[in-house]
């Protein structure tokens, strides 16, 4: 898509406001009628933000033109960001209240008739109070084109992997920015980063060999972007077709993987999809001008024996010969850290030798890598029931199993914490000074973004098993809205997803739920707003649930979750996203009211389930999720089909140990700085709300997980 001046402006706006709650505005010298800031302040306190003093300075600036122009495209980036964009029409327009009063014989006609007609019978909505609850507005600041593409540069630099919605926005950028040599960072440090922003050059016709060989090292690296190429899963979770390449594409690719050292064992991890690749290179065609590549594929394609690192340490571990399997992993650290559990377990009250030699080489070990190590030994000695894991790759799915390993001697858990810990102040310690620093303990709340590649599109951008403090108010309102139609030129046809809650006690045994099975409870104060099976226009769905009420019967967990009954995976629909309010007069107000709009999450993954939180109703935290689940074929997709695979998952989101933001920001404060107890003594803080806060993902990831 092509933009002028001004669409560049809006769209550049759309994510800087989307990403740090800043927009830009370029001072003229007019003078704005204060009648026209009023008017915009109240629309804009409407979707639940608000204007910095900066920001609303720069605007007073503007010419009316000028003004209405930003504010336009203002107003449609704040709808889209709270899910205001789009009509809600609930099966009950008078929620909660309707639902509860009805009778149980007309809620069944009600369904019956629209099941049998895909038409809501008609209702008569009541004039609703005027909304009641206490909204706290979201501050929009002021921001710069500097400080927007130091936002870009960051996310080019972060050290995990990134977001679809972070590639959208680099590849955006990278399009538009016409001096892309100031953008573009000296290093990618993630490789995944570095394949993905390497063919988004190549398919902008900004990629020259100058610009683009120092961020391919490995044959990997040259794999990836073959993969990003062809618009394939640069993580390498998924298989990708790749897609026809010219000649000259063909030679830069060749000419890439000639320079790397040691190609082969590189690309015998994978094997298969470098013969596929091959297929399409023809590297037999230039053998003269690119031998080390030739000889490569020759070995893969005729699987020539060729002694790999892995199934060196492999045989070694196989037969318990740990001494060899050490002296394998010494060649390469961060193996070393990702096997310590299994040779502390093989060698029991033996294996104080082991963390030694880690530490001999734990300073070549990634930060990442130390952090989750340090914290998986700090917890070690402690007994979960589950195991919880993430696979790599662009869905969020999550797999629990029952945690059977045996015990590892508390010395040696404590021994690899301690190496962890020095080795990481030491190489913070080489970073600039941060003076006094103040640290909020909040922060033990908030997890480090180690992997934000399948994280969703959301109103705040989250790390999984984050524990969000609830706003004041007595009464959970989760609602979702989607559309049925054309996705990708194909129809989905009828389209039903289900919003469902399962209510659990502290153990996580099953006390209710409240779904299209079940619209209001027999002991809690809780309802939903009526099935809806079709949604050629879009529909929505909400469910209220009373806080106090569920505590009161023995409730302290509640799982929201989506069904599609239809079938249909989430990345096939036109649109679908979901989110949750607080309210504590849920009668008064609009029964989608965006000011009381907590959290909203767009559902794009390719499964047909999904988990975007958990609420804690003891603690009052919401724990983020945004999870994929599997569908089981031998039940309905409902929430009644699902209990184990729900509790499972809620289980182990409740139990798993992870690294915290307060973790590494402490670490960098003991390294690098003073802590002090006083937030106005402080020249550093890490806060919730001010300094560095868990929503500075770009900069937490390219700053403080260095390596």
């Amino acid at each position: 898509m092509q933009f002028n001046e001004k669409g560049y402006a809006i769209m550049q706006n759309d994510i800087y406001l989307r990403r740090s709650r800043k927009v830009i505005v370029v001072p003229e010298e007019s003078k704005l009628p204060d009648a026209h800031l009023a008017t915009a302040m109240k629309n804009i306190a409407a979707l639940g933000f608000t204007c910095s003093p900066a920001l609303l300075a720069a605007l007073r600036t503007l010419s009316e033109v000028s003004f209405i122009r930003w504010y336009k495209a203002l107003i449609h980036s704040l709808k889209k960001l709270v899910g205001a964009h789009v009509p809600y029409r609930p099966m009950y327009p008078n929620f909660p209240q309707q639902v509860m009063e009805t009778s149980d014989a007309e809620l069944y006609l009600n369904a019956w008739f629209h099941y049998v007609t895909n038409e809501v019978p008609e209702m008569e909505p009541i004039d609703r109070e005027i909304l009641q609850s206490k909204v706290n507005l979201d501050m929009i600041e002021l921001g710069s084109e500097e400080g927007f593409f130091q936002l870009m540069r960051q996310l080019m630099e972060a050290n995990t992997s990134i977001s679809d919605t972070d590639k959208k926005d680099l590849a955006w950028v990278i399009e538009h920015d016409h001096d892309i040599d100031a953008l573009l960072p000296d290093a990618i440090r993630h490789k995944e980063q570095a394949g993905f922003i390497v063919a988004t050059l190549l398919r902008s016709g900004k990629a020259d060999v100058t610009r683009i060989q120092r961020y391919v090292k490995t044959a990997t690296d040259v794999l990836r972007l073959a993969v990003a190429w062809s618009d394939g899963d640069v993580s390498l979770a998924a298989n990708t077709p790749f897609r026809k390449f010219t000649r000259a594409e063909r030679r830069l690719l060749l000419g890439l993987l000639e320079q790397c050292p040691n190609p082969i064992e590189d690309m015998l991890r994978y094997r298969d999809r470098w013969v596929r690749l091959g297929e399409i290179l023809h590297p037999s065609e230039y053998k003269s001008r690119y031998p080390l590549s030739q000889e490569a594929f020759d070995v893969l394609r005729n699987n020539r024996p060729y002694a790999t690192f892995g199934h060196r340490v492999e045989e070694a571990l196989r037969y318990f010969d740990t001494d060899q399997a050490v002296e394998q992993l010494l060649e390469r650290p961060g193996e070393f850290a990702r096997r310590l559990d299994h040779l502390l377990r093989l060698e029991g009250a033996e294996a104080s030798w082991i963390a030694s030699f880690f530490e001999s080489v734990a300073d070549r070990v990634a930060t990442a890598v130390l952090l989750q190590v340090m914290t998986h030994f700090k917890y070690r000695q402690s007994s979960n029931e589950l195991r919880l894991f993430f696979p790599k790759g662009n869905v969020a799915k999550a797999f629990s199993l029952p945690d059977t390993r045996p015990p590892i001697a508390s010395d040696a858990c404590a021994a690899v914490v301690e190496i962890c810990e020095q080795t990481l102040l030491a190489r913070f310690a080489k970073l600039p000074g941060l003076g006094n620093v103040y640290l909020d303990a909040q922060l033990q709340n908030y997890m480090v973004p180690f992997s934000q590649r399948s994280a969703s599109k959301a109103l705040r951008t989250l790390v999984r098993g984050s524990k969000l403090a609830m706003p004041e108010g007595d009464t959970i309102r989760f609602f979702l809205w989607w559309k049925e139609g054309v996705a990708d030129g194909k129809p989905t046809g009828r389209t039903d997803i289900d919003l469902s809650a399962g209510l659990y006690d502290d153990v996580w045994n099953y006390k209710e739920h409240i779904s299209y099975t079940n619209l209001r409870s027999a002991r809690y104060k809780a309802a939903h707003s009526g099935d809806i099976v079709a949604a050629p226009h879009g529909a929505c769905e909400f469910i209220d649930i009373d806080i106090p009420s569920v505590i009161k019967y023995g409730g302290r967990y509640i799982v929201a979750s989506l069904h599609s009954f239809t079938g249909q995976v989430y990345s096939d629909l036109p649109e679908c996203f979901a989110g949750w309010m607080m309210r504590q007069h849920p009668n008064s107000g609009e029964v989608f009211d965006p000011a009381t709009v907590v959290d909203r999450i767009d559902l794009t993954a390719n499964t047909q389930i999904a988990i975007p939180a958990i609420l804690d109703l003891a603690e009052r935290t919401v724990i983020w999720c945004d999870l994929a689940l599997t569908r089981n074929p031998n039940f309905y997709n409902n929430v009644e089909g699902h209990q184990t695979g729900v509790v499972a998952m809620g289980k182990a989101m409740t139990t798993t140990a992870k690294p915290s933001l307060y973790d590494l920001f402490r670490l960098h404060a003991l390294a690098r700085g003073q802590l002090v107890e006083r937030e106005e003594e402080a020249q550093t803080v890490f806060a919730l709300q001010r300094g560095i806060t868990p929503f500075d993902m770009e900069e937490i990831m390219a700053s403080f997980l260095a390596s």
